[in-house]
């Protein structure tokens, strides 16, 4: 079974982007969501992936994800998932030995930048980069999944982080 161990920092400042990647555009949907799992379609960059992801609160989760054909991710996200559609752009940005992957959220949810790294242990030691910010790895609200129920254009001032 794979297993995801991935922390999630809001971004504080647009200082990654001197380190960045080029970005790539993700349209990604979400085609069932129960309290046990959530089953993902998401395109992008000529490619396609198929993915099941346990629905736990935390840094760990049991994943599974399938290569599928671009075109076939952009039929599935027209026909089979709800509205709306995550759209963000993903940045690569290499900090103290590990990647850091910073998505600039677009659509509904617009103005919310959030910076995941993905480790091997739960315990892995890593370095905060300067333009990290509050963590948010805790947080469902900040989950792809739930941001497709509750956008971010619709959170209060209150709510957003």
């Amino acid at each position: 079974m794979a297993i995801e161990i991935e922390r999630k920092f809001l971004v504080r400042n647009n200082e990654w982007r001197t380190q960045a990647s080029q970005g790539i555009f993700y349209r990604q949907g979400y085609m069932s969501s129960t309290p046990a799992c959530s089953i993902r379609v998401r395109s992008g960059g000529g490619k396609g992936f198929l993915n099941l992801k346990s629905a736990t609160l935390g840094v760990t989760r049991k994943e599974y994800e399938y290569p599928i054909s671009e075109q076939e991710a952009n039929e599935m996200l027209d026909l089979f998932c709800g509205r709306p559609l995550i759209e963000k752009t993903r940045y690569h940005v290499e900090h103290a030995g590990h990647t850091w992957e910073v998505d600039v959220f677009a659509g509904d949810n617009e103005g919310l930048i959030v910076a995941e790294i993905e480790l091997n242990d739960v315990d892995e030691p890593f370095e905060l980069p300067p333009w990290a910010g509050e963590e948010v790895s805790h947080d469902p609200r900040y989950y792809n999944v739930c941001l497709v129920k509750h956008p971010y254009k619709d959170w209060r001032d209150s709510e957003a982080g």
